[in-house]
């Protein structure tokens, strides 16, 4: 009934199987990849024909994971899975990037690729055994796909690389790098580091595409067995008269807008170019005239692209290593915990850094269960950052992408949650956009936080490469503007502090780029990075030691675990009680690490005292400032250490006689108590007298001491003390129940509204 065809190879410690041919049958190529015990389907359908007039290639990835792969249920109101998560959005981006090269010119057929995970295991992660699903169902598809690709994760601990490590491991080490890449070359790199040096993150690539030859040798073992006819389609380049005769016609006015290095005028004087272009095939078909438009573009790119070959001339007259004019201004707005202004030619960005505590953290509800993020970084690219009218709304795939990848950069350079026990969140606004506008977030991002005190290991600069590739002849070039990102072959970006690299992506327009190239590529953005770090340091060269006078402060004290039920109190009484009356946040943990927070340190330190009073034991001889909470006849109640309770006795309000303890004292008012015994069931005797109600100061007792009683003589023997009872007469026989009669007189009568248990039991009997 199913004709199943399946491949497997023991990898990095685990059996990696693909099958084929039992599940999604009707799909143009669907893969059931399994490793360890994580399962991801993934099944790709192509349109067989191109609609009307478009010049595009339709791609679309999507990857989810499924709650009940992990045996969960998904959390909080609505009980099944909704909207793509930042994860799942990251893994879609993480597929298409590698795989989009892939297709060849010109084909503009619809692709979707959907990627579910059906079961997870808890350590092999599944976004890499998706990216290896996909790439074989598009290798068995029949579609035109150049592939096929592997894909790979790589750990680095103790001066190893790790194949595929789990998530706890690569938490212990010190990089989590995903490499795709077909046989021949590297497509896509995406990385988090620990400050590694250019050769270790080198070596971790060249590591992982070893390992990724393997992946993809399977994958043709399974095409051998599966694969569908391959797609006739027609390719052909008939664009070379097209091309020439735009060369003729505008050729001359393409070259001369892109010796204007002011990003708007050159974008006029090439739209201008582009009309002229449309006129001179403006009595041509519909067809060739759509031809024509896109063959612009490749007149564009080959302009640009010869001139930076040829003589090293860049769109705006920089060399390949120049980088371009930096401002940075921290404290940039008033209100904010931290801000910075950073531009660099005609990329800005404003960062903002905000500080809060622990409840601002972010839940996440994933395949591993909830967890909290402290750290956060959101990035907005509003359309008036590139001068267009555009849709402005919910950030899309590429402002998460972006957003993640500036969080990278800065995440390992973040202290401790011990250190610095606050909750982080970074936004930047992009308000010009023309080249790596990621990068400049990277490094408004870092002044920003800087600026708000978050003491930081080291500053971290980012930057944005390009290349230009015709045969043997390439030219990286630093700081790429967003014309060169466009026109050119690859996107490489670097960030990192003096000390190494914290992240690096890589994007390839080709198939692929040569060791040679990206070791270059590295060591050209190792002295760009520097270049940046010396202009963001003109700005602020360190974090500041205070808080701005806006953030929370946060205060951290740890309790014995015994005591935090006391704290806590019943239904959370207590704390709750201390919330309201000081102001202040209050955080407990099951260790009993308390964190209190607020704006005023006033309130955090009457927290802290109610706290400590808590948790702590009076000490005998210590003077403590308290509260009455209670008058009665014999003396006052004191409330002390917050939740300490002592009895000031009339006789120790002062060293005069006290007539009544109101007309020393009232509800309410603070004092100043000694303690004077705490005896063994923990009721504790305070004194007044003997302290300055004025200072807190102890004054020396003037109250002559009581002299010491004499023990009392011998008395002897006092015999018997209860004597001859007497004869009290015949009583006669007792009543047993029934009617007793009326009382005689003289009986003592019943109070209204007694109780006859309370009457003495003599009173109750007859004479």
């Amino acid at each position: 009934m199913f004709d199943v065809k399946t491949v497997s190879m023991e990898w990095g410690g685990k059996t990696l199987t693909l099958e084929t041919g039992r599940i999604a049958r009707q799909a143009n190529g669907a893969v059931l990849a399994t490793y360890g015990e994580t399962v991801v389907l993934c099944a790709v359908t192509a349109a067989k024909s191109v609609k009307e007039g478009q010049d595009f290639f339709p791609l679309t990835v999507h990857y989810q994971e499924k709650f009940s792969a992990a045996g969960r249920i998904p959390g909080g109101f609505f009980k099944r899975e909704r909207g793509a998560t930042e994860k799942e959005t990251l893994v879609s981006r993480l597929i298409d990037r590698p795989v989009r090269p892939l297709f060849p010119e010109g084909f503009y057929n619809e692709i979707n690729v959907i990627a579910q995970v059906m079961s997870y295991d808890g350590e092999s992660e599944p976004d890499i055994v998706a990216m290896i699903a996909a790439s074989a169902a598009l290798t068995i598809s029949g579609v035109p796909f150049m592939g096929p690709i592997g894909a790979a994760r790589v750990g680095f601990k103790d001066g190893e690389y790790q194949l595929n490590p789990s998530m706890a491991q690569v938490a212990e080490g010190r990089l989590d790098l995903v490499v795709a890449a077909t046989d021949a070359a590297v497509m896509m790199v995406e990385s988090e580091a620990k400050e590694l040096t250019e050769d270790e993150m080198l070596g971790a690539v060249v590591f992982a595409h070893d390992e990724i030859r393997k992946v993809t040798n399977l994958i043709i073992d399974l095409a051998e067995k599966a694969a569908k006819e391959p797609w006739e389609i027609d390719l052909s380049d008939n664009t070379a008269d097209i091309k020439k005769k735009l060369k003729d016609v505008v050729g001359a006015d393409v070259a001369a807008a892109y010796k204007l290095t002011d990003k708007s005028a050159r974008s006029n004087a090439l739209n201008a170019a582009r009309a002229k272009a449309k006129e001179a095939f403006a009595d041509e078909s519909a067809q060739t005239q759509m031809v024509a438009i896109k063959t612009m573009k490749k007149v564009e790119a080959d302009i640009v692209r010869g001139a930076i070959l040829q003589d090293g001339t860049r769109i705006d007259g920089r060399t390949t290593t120049q980088v371009r004019p930096i401002e940075a201004i921290v404290g940039f707005l008033p209100r904010t915990h931290g801000s910075a202004l950073f531009t660099r030619g005609e990329t800005q960005s404003i960062c903002t850094t905000t500080l809060g505590t622990k409840d601002a953290e972010q839940m996440i509800d994933g395949l591993d269960g909830l967890s909290y993020q402290r750290f956060m970084l959101h990035y907005n690219f509003p359309p008036y950052s590139v001068g267009e009218v555009g849709r402005f709304g919910a950030p899309g795939r590429r402002e998460v992408g972006h957003g993640k990848l500036a969080w990278r950069a800065l995440n390992p350079v973040l202290p401790s949650k011990e250190d610095f026990p606050y909750t982080i969140r970074v936004l930047s606004d992009i308000t010009e956009s023309n080249g790596s506008s990621s990068m400049a977030t990277v490094c408004g991002g870092c002044l920003s936080m800087m600026d708000a005190g978050v003491p930081i290991e080291r500053p971290v600069s980012g930057i944005a490469m390009g290349l230009i590739l015709e045969g043997d002849e390439f030219a990286v070039l630093s700081d790429i503007l967003g014309d060169e990102d466009h026109l050119g072959d690859m996107d490489f970006k670097v960030a990192g502090t003096s000390a190494g690299i914290t992240t690096m992506q890589m994007d390839i327009k080709i198939a692929g780029i040569t060791r040679e190239i990206m070791a270059q590529a590295l060591h050209q953005a190792k002295e760009g990075r520097a270049h940046i770090l010396g202009e963001m340091t003109k700005a602020l060269g360190e974090a500041r030691t205070e808080l701005s006078a806006h953030a929370p402060r946060i205060e951290t004290i740890t309790i014995d675990k015994s005591k935090i039920r006391d704290v806590i109190g019943t239904g959370g009484k207590v704390i709750r009680e201390i919330v309201a009356t000081t102001g202040a946040k209050v955080d407990i943990d099951d260790e009993g690490i308390i964190k209190i927070s607020s704006s005023d340190g006033a309130q955090i330190e009457a927290a802290k005292a109610w706290i400590l009073g808590i948790v702590e034991e009076a000490e005998v001889g210590k003077i403590y400032k308290g509260k009455v909470v209670n008058i009665v006849d014999f003396g006052a109640f004191v409330n002390f250490m917050g939740g300490k309770d002592g009895l000031v006795h009339v006789s120790e309000m002062k060293n005069e006689r006290v007539e009544k303890p109101t007309d020393v004292v009232k509800e309410g008012q603070e004092v100043f108590v000694k303690v004077l015994e705490i005896d063994q069931r923990g009721k504790v005797r305070l004194s007044m007298r003997v302290v300055d109600q004025e200072t807190g100061a102890e004054l020396e007792d003037t109250r002559p001491a009581r002299e010491p009683r004499e023990p009392r003589a011998d008395r002897g023997d006092r015999g018997d003390r209860r004597g001859p009872r007497g004869d009290r007469g015949d009583r006669g026989p007792r009543r047993e129940g029934g009617d007793r009669g009326p009382r005689g007189e003289g009986r003592r009568e019943r109070s209204e509204g007694g109780n006859p248990d309370h009457i003495p039991a003599f009173l109750k009997s007859e004479d």
